[in-house]
């Protein structure tokens, strides 16, 4: 048997012993067939099961619930949506931009709210988000998201830091400054979605687990189908299997399996905490265009994440790209780099997993009734907040209700695909290097390199 367990710390430590539920052993029909067991595909299970009790609603995933991104994240909650808001007002106006980003902030409190009600114990704790310039040349990034929330009259859920008031929050060596703001939370992302997985089986739905999905049926005979039968679906097959969708020949090039790759620091001492702060475990960050990611736990350990690992062509996941060395290496020295106090400090894990990147930086809620086919994909990292507001979208779609939420940007629409290989291996790769060359120049204080117009364009989001 699989050893789930190893595949992050929050499956390891989510209370649960990862016992695979019983397999599809033979065709069957619902009304509403789900491929994945993250949260996307149990979202909007639970909340299609609270709106109308007596639907069929089944959810099958190749592993277990929470495998994939919903059990191996940052335990970032966060209002953070995957595009910035600059972009969202070019795209779709300042209006829809601020309607969008205000729904991103109740799925934050709407999370909290399911885990009350649920009584899934996932330690959430609104602490909000502290975005650092770790250095000058990051300062102007900090205030262009000020300026952005602003021009959508958003402001008064933001504030500008000075390096002392950063300080003050969490004390994080070359801070020149930050943005704060209270809309962000802490969970255990494996207690959250095994949680929920829970809730989804109280309120009528099937999970059926260690089912491998071969192929996707639309139209009148639509269904999933896997080595042991056909679960046909009447009324829809809802495809939620994110980064692990390009498995599949058909949506190969539907979204960009990206990994994010995590460590974690032992835990630290109360004298180690006293030289940080960082009381009120604020979701924490720089702007660095590499990204990196950092969280206070509820055990009193540091998780610092971060991308780096190199694309793979063809998009292949697979489990040997769960851990990089030289990328983890970094990482570690970086914990150092930001809390000099902590020189000499363990780290007990390192994991890491794929994410879905459309190749608009936009995710997709989108349901096709004709062809009872519906998507719920694309978050690029930004996922346990976004899929929550994505789940009530596509239930809201699935049950023919016009609502606030069916009207945001991200309803009813598509992402292009990616291009062709080797193309997106030689664009993806240069991007990747190109970033790392840019932040690392920045940070030695030269001049960018001569190229990175080019790659801040082609990775605008």
């Amino acid at each position: 048997m699989t050893d789930y367990a190893k595949y992050s710390f929050w499956l390891e430590t989510c209370g649960e012993d990862l016992t695979p539920r019983p397999a599809l052993e033979e065709s069957a029909e619902v009304d509403v067939a789900i491929l994945g067991a993250g949260y996307s595909g149990l979202w909007t299970a639970y909340y299609l099961l609270r709106a109308n009790p007596n639907l069929r609603v089944a959810v099958l995933d190749r592993e277990i619930v929470g495998f994939g991104a919903s059990g191996r994240n940052g335990g970032w909650c966060s209002s953070r949506f995957p595009v910035t808001p600059s972009t969202l007002e070019t795209r779709y106006g300042k209006e829809a931009a601020r309607r969008l980003l205000l729904a991103m902030f109740g799925a934050v409190d709407e999370i909290g709210r399911v885990c009350e009600e649920e009584g899934i114990a996932a330690d959430y704790h609104k602490g909000g988000i502290l975005s650092v310039a770790r250095g000058a040349h990051q300062w102007p990034v900090i205030q262009g998201s000020h300026a952005a929330y602003d021009r959508l009259g958003l402001a008064q859920h933001y504030r500008l830091l000075s390096k002392q008031e950063a300080n003050e929050r969490v004390a994080v060596s070359k801070v020149c400054g930050g943005l704060y703001t209270p809309q962000g939370a802490r969970v255990h992302p494996g207690k959250l979605v095994r949680g929920l997985a829970r809730a989804v089986e109280r309120h009528g739905g099937v999970i059926y687990e260690k089912t491998a999905v071969t192929a996707i049926r639309t139209g009148p005979r639509a269904g999933l189908l896997t080595d042991t039968g056909l679960l046909r679906a009447k009324h829809a097959v809802v495809l939620a299997g994110e980064a692990y969708l390009t498995r599949l020949r058909e949506y190969r090039r539907y979204l960009l399996p990206m990994y994010s790759l995590i460590s974690l620091t032992e835990p630290l001492a109360e004298a180690q905490w006293a030289t940080i702060g960082w009381r009120d475990c604020d979701s924490l960050a720089s702007c660095r265009l590499t990204v990196d990611y950092l969280t206070r736990t509820a055990d009193g350990r540091i998780l610092f994440g971060s991308r780096g690992a190199p694309y793979v062509f063809g998009s292949k996941i697979s489990d040997e790209q769960d851990r990089h060395e030289s990328t983890h290496s970094l990482v570690h020295r970086l914990v150092v780099d930001w809390f000099p106090s902590l020189r000499g400090i363990g780290f007990t894990h390192n994991w890491g997993g794929p994410v879905g990147v459309p190749r608009d930086w936009m995710p997709t809620v989108s349901f096709d009734s004709e062809m009872k086919l519906a998507m719920i994909s694309g978050y690029t990292g930004q996922g346990v907040g976004t899929s929550n507001l994505s789940g009530r979208i596509l239930a809201d779609l699935l049950c023919a209700k016009s609502s606030e939420l069916t009207g945001l940007p991200l309803a009813q629409r598509q992402s292009p695909n990616w291009e062709v290989e080797p193309l997106r291996w030689l664009a993806v790769r240069y991007m990747q290097q190109a970033f790392l060359q840019i932040d690392l120049a920045l940070e030695a204080g030269q001049p960018k390199p001569w190229h990175s117009r080019m790659a801040e364009a082609l990775g605008k989001h």
